[in-house]
Parts: structure tokens; C-alpha cells; sequence
């Protein structure tokens, strides 16, 4: 199973999938992508896990995932009940340069992008109406690559600009209404499993002991276990190996660290097993993914 999507952004710097129903072949894994993924929830119900939060998934929901930011989706009551979703995957310079024209739309953009303390979930105020909004730039999109990848790249930043308008909107009005632009709340029913994962986060580079994470959340390493899966969905093991695997993808991109220093430095530091891990999750060979992409700064 692989960790990283995606990758084709290295060919097209923008993927946009509209109202595709997964529904029969939702597969829950946490996963990264290359680029900036943007999701809007049409029907279905779930949670969201991102890094160390929990949070509601219900129509009209919308998320803003940061490039190699590690997150999960659990749908409820699938296949009888449908999930229906639109997908957006992007490389953000490409749009925040499309964006120059209009300097404030661009700095929202940002900091959906950059800012860690920026909101990542948001309730659309009129879902009908933003469906709209697909639905009217979709068959444009659509038809776009027979007119050549310049055209496409125009017409899909078109509809992302014409979305971040409306995403912006949303925010601000939300903004207003509570002084909290973020609709969706934490579940507090998941409290013992978000501290968990706040553990995991300050000690995923260290040989990973169950007892310590038992005794740090004041649990039995059963009961830890049985939390842990009853809440994300995964084995605690699972959820390591991919924060660890996500982080050395950010450290590949983002710094000059060598292949191997960076597998210590997520706490693999057995080399062999490392290279064998990536290559399993990401489907290259860190020296491979390293190759792909031209260093970036930090964000």
C-alpha cells in the first residue's frame, strides 16, 4: 500500500476530479501527496485524522491538506451508505503565481499552504450552490485536453481561482459569525486517542516502546491497542511507519541531509530497512524521490 499520491504532478501540476463516488472502493490508509489536496465532502459521514486531530466529515465539509501532510478518512456504513467526494491535488506555487492579479485571494492561499495555524476544515454554507459551481467548470475541464495541456492548466485555474474565492468567502463568513473560522470541531469523544497521537508526534524518531505510550496516556498496552484501532482505524505500528515515511519525504524535498542520515533521523536507522520501507510506501527508492524533486524551503 502506498503511502504517497500523486506523483504525476511532476507531469501536470494540477489533478481535479469531480464528484466521483468511492462509495465501493474507498480504501482507508493514511497517505500524503506531492502537492496541496483539497477535498469537498458531497454525501457521507466519517472522520478526518489529521496529524493529531480528529475531526467531523459530513456533506459540505471541506479540507485543506498541506503538501505531505499525513491524513485518514473513515467512512461510516460503506457500502450501504454512499461517500461521495470531489478531489483537487495541486502543486500550490502554480496557483499562488496565477493568483498575482488578486493580492488578497493570493495571501489566503498561503496561508492555507504555509501557515500552521490556519484553518484545515471548513463547512461550505451552500453546498447546491458551490455544486453548481462544479458542475458548471467540470465538462470545461473535461474537454480542455484536446485543445493542448496549456488550455487545460487554464481552464482548471480558472475553477480553482473561482473555488478559493468561494472557499475565502465561506471562511470569512464563518469568521464573523462565531470568530472561529472553523466550523468542524474536534470530536471530544476521541480526547484518549488525539493524546495519543500528540505522543507519537513528540517520539516517532525513537524506537517505539508500547509501555511508554501506555503509561503516558495512564492505560493498560492492551487497552492502548484496542483504543488506538477502535478511533484511527489503524495499528499504532501503521500510523509510525507512515509519519515516518512522510516526514523523510518532507526531509528529502526541503533539505541536503543524505539518505542515510535522514532514515536515522526518523528513527530508522537501519538503512537496508529503511530504503526497503520507503521504496514499499512512496514506490521509489529514496534516492529516487530525491532525484524527482528539485530542493524546496521549508513552508
Amino acid at each position: 500500500m502506498k503511502l504517497m499520491n500523486y506523483m504525476n504532478l511532476n507531469v501536470h501540476p494540477v489533478q481535479l476530479s469531480f464528484f466521483k463516488n468511492r462509495s465501493r472502493d474507498f480504501e482507508e490508509i493514511f497517505h500524503a501527496h506531492q502537492g496541496m489536496e483539497l477535498l469537498v465532502v458531497h454525501e457521507g459521514r466519517g472522520i478526518a485524522v489529521i496529524e493529531q486531530q480528529i475531526v467531523e466529515l459530513a456533506p459540505g465539509s471541506i479540507f485543506c491538506f498541506r503538501p505531505f501532510q499525513l491524513h485518514r478518512l473513515r467512512i461510516h456504513n460503506l457500502p450501504q451508505e454512499s461517500y461521495i467526494r470531489s478531489l483537487f491535488v495541486l502543486e500550490p506555487g502554480v496557483l499562488e503565481t496565477a493568483l498575482t492579479a488578486y493580492p488578497a485571494l493570493q495571501q489566503f492561499l498561503r496561508s492555507l499552504w504555509k501557515d500552521p495555524l490556519a484553518p484545515q476544515t471548513f463547512q461550505c454554507s451552500n453546498l447546491p450552490e458551490l455544486e453548481t459551481l462544479f458542475r458548471l467548470y467540470a465538462p470545461r475541464i473535461e474537454a480542455a485536453p484536446e485543445r493542448g495541456t496549456e488550455r487545460l492548466l487554464e481552464e482548471q485555474l480558472l475553477f480553482l481561482t473561482a473555488f478559493m474565492h468561494q472557499l475565502r468567502t465561506d471562511a470569512e463568513a464563518a469568521l464573523s459569525a462565531s470568530a472561529a473560522p472553523v466550523a468542524l470541531q474536534p470530536r471530544r469523544s476521541s480526547t484518549t486517542a488525539e493524546r495519543m497521537l500528540a505522543w507519537i508526534e513528540d517520539n516517532y524518531r525513537k524506537p517505539f516502546k508500547l509501555e511508554e505510550l501506555a503509561h503516558a496516556v495512564h492505560l493498560t498496552p492492551n487497552h492502548v491497542s484496542a483504543t488506538f484501532r477502535a478511533s484511527i482505524g489503524s495499528t499504532i505500528t501503521e500510523y509510525i511507519t507512515a509519519r515516518r515515511i512522510r516526514q523523510a519525504c518532507w526531509l528529502l524535498r526541503t533539505t541536503d541531509m543524505s539518505v542515510q542520515d535522514i532514515g536515522e533521523a526518523v528513527g530508522l536507522g537501519n538503512f537496508s530497512y529503511f530504503c526497503q520501507l520507503f521504496k514499499k510506501h512512496v514506490g521509489y527508492t529514496p534516492y529516487t524521490f530525491k532525484g524527482m524533486h528539485p530542493r524546496q524551503e521549508p513552508v
